[in-house]
């Protein structure tokens, strides 16, 4: 049936004169050894993935309440097997599982509300899937499904086939979770609470990573740059301070900036939202925060898993890079509530932490320079920002971040010097060598699978550069190749590139 909300809600479930809950009987000791009760068999994925699973194989026993409790947690958190790629990185000793509802640092009316949540869009769920759902321990979630119980919020009315008790909201548990959208639209993991994500963020700061020339060639080994950008960028980004990249349009500002994150390698943990004074802000984006550990890239996050390692509740991402240019305005570095899902959603900033803030284009913005830069003084200097909710809820977050902007006016022309002297560096980007912009020519020529000797280059520099005194941008091999490519495909030429099509190409590209 249709929800209050447009979930389409199942509701499968057959009334039994006596649960099986209230059926069972059987020993605390016969009881201790049967884990297989919730589930010996992990379902498969909508993808079919197969999850290893521990090899418990035992004859079905009866269960009392006390103990059917001690059953099914166990099933959940099970330690199997896992892959080591799913705790190398020693998130467990700042994020460890928390064990129990308190060490959530969640208040339980708001882990009952997503609870119950769940279950109204599912219709009807079990205790492993419900487990997948919070990225909660089994223990965890058993416990708030008693406490649920208790409220006569849901019933377990059957068990599946693979022996788990399925539960479903009663009317009155229908009526809470139905209030319980109405007050927040979030619907996901449970939130990370702001002081964990406070001391985590900090932890994760890219301050402590220091990069070397050699690793910043070894980084950038497949781009070509003067080395004197080189030597100027790697100071830069171990100091940590915001940095200007200025120069004119095509100098390579933006395709520099857009590559930056590639010298970070660390894995950092991203949450799926945050709690402040019981309201969530939602932070994971699964279009800026690209998820490491592949199991859960991929959905496939067992219960199982959870059980494992750090608090699921976090991502395991490359540090973001975060880029924003013209569309940007003042309200974006606020949080901000959206009327349709009833959500709060994160400032730019907070979305970036941990990683890169790239602002492009730096003052043809809707906000001005001054106005931006009067927004962030005190996180800049202070490391931490200071936010707030629609309610006037004020909180602090850590303000961890590499801030980059690039512009195509000299920075006197963006904002005076009291400003200038709070941006670390400023470094400018220049045209190319010949011989640089040699090296990129071809690099594209092998992009575009074309081919092309030296006379053609000599031709390019002596009869279009320099007559036309046509700097050497890096931006200018690209665009002419992928002229000289269409053309190619459109009259199915051969692939290689002569002068009829670099003159073709020029034409095209340059007004005259």
């Amino acid at each position: 049936m249709m929800g209050l909300f447009g979930f389409s809600r199942q509701n499968d479930s057959q009334p039994e004169s006596e649960t099986q809950e209230e059926a069972l009987t059987a020993s605390p000791a016969e009881s201790a050894v049967q884990l297989s009760v919730e589930s010996s068999q992990l379902p498969k994925e909508a993808d079919d993935t197969e999850i290893d699973e521990p090899d418990i194989t035992t004859e079905p026993v009866v269960l009392d309440e006390a103990h059917e409790n001690l059953a099914q947690a166990r099933v959940v958190e099970s330690q199997a097997s896992l892959p080591e790629e799913d705790n190398n990185h020693g998130f467990a000793s700042y994020a460890p599982k928390p064990g129990s509802i308190e060490e959530t640092g969640l208040h339980i009316n708001l882990l009952l509300e997503l609870l119950i949540k769940h279950i109204y869009r599912s219709g009807v769920s079990d205790l492993q899937q419900l487990s997948k759902d919070l990225c909660l321990s089994g223990s965890i979630v058993k416990a708030l499904l008693d406490e649920a119980k208790q409220k006569a919020w849901v019933e377990n009315p059957s068990s599946n086939d693979n022996g788990q008790f399925r539960y479903s909201l009663s009317n009155i548990g229908t009526l809470e979770a139905e209030k319980a959208f109405l007050k927040r639209g979030y619907l996901g993991p449970a939130p990370i609470p702001l002081e964990l994500y406070q001391k985590v963020s900090k932890i994760q700061s890219n301050r402590t990573q220091v990069l070397t020339e050699a690793e910043m060639r070894e980084g950038f080994g497949d781009l070509v740059f003067p080395d004197e950008v080189i030597n100027s960028v790697g100071p830069a980004l171990n100091s940590t301070k915001p940095i200007l990249i200025y120069g004119g349009a095509g100098t390579g500002k933006s395709y520099f900036c857009r590559h930056l994150n590639r010298l970070f390698g660390e894995t950092v943990l991203i949450p799926y939202a945050i709690e402040i004074n019981n309201e969530i802000i939602q932070v994971f984006d699964p279009e800026l925060h690209h998820v490491k550990d592949q199991h859960q890239a991929s959905n496939v996050v067992s219960a199982l898993r959870i059980a494992d390692g750090y608090d699921r509740r976090w991502l395991a991402c490359e540090r973001p890079l975060l880029v924003t240019g013209g569309e940007l305005t003042l309200s974006m570095l606020e949080v901000q509530f959206d009327n349709a899902s009833r959500c709060f959603l994160p400032p730019i900033q907070l979305k970036a932490n941990n990683g890169i803030l790239f602002l492009d284009d730096l003052g043809r913005q809707r906000v001005t320079p001054k106005e931006l830069f009067n927004r962030w003084i005190l996180p800049l200097e202070e490391r931490r920002d200071f936010l707030a909710l629609q309610n006037g809820q004020h909180f602090e977050v850590p303000f961890e971040l590499l801030l980059l902007f690039s512009t195509n006016l000299t920075p006197q022309e963006l904002i005076d010097d009291a400003f200038l002297r709070r941006l670390g560096y400023k470094i400018q980007f220049q045209p190319l060598s010949k011989e640089l912009y040699q090296q990129i020519w071809f690099r594209e020529c092998e992009r575009f699978e074309l081919n092309c000797d030296n006379q053609q280059f000599d031709y390019l520099i002596n009869m279009l550069h320099q007559p036309n005194n046509k700097p050497y941008l890096a931006c200018y091999p690209r665009d002419i190749l992928s002229i000289v490519r269409d053309q190619v495909l459109f009259k199915n030429l051969p692939n290689s590139v002569n002068r009829e099509l670099i003159d073709f190409a020029w034409q095209s590209y340059f007004v005259a």
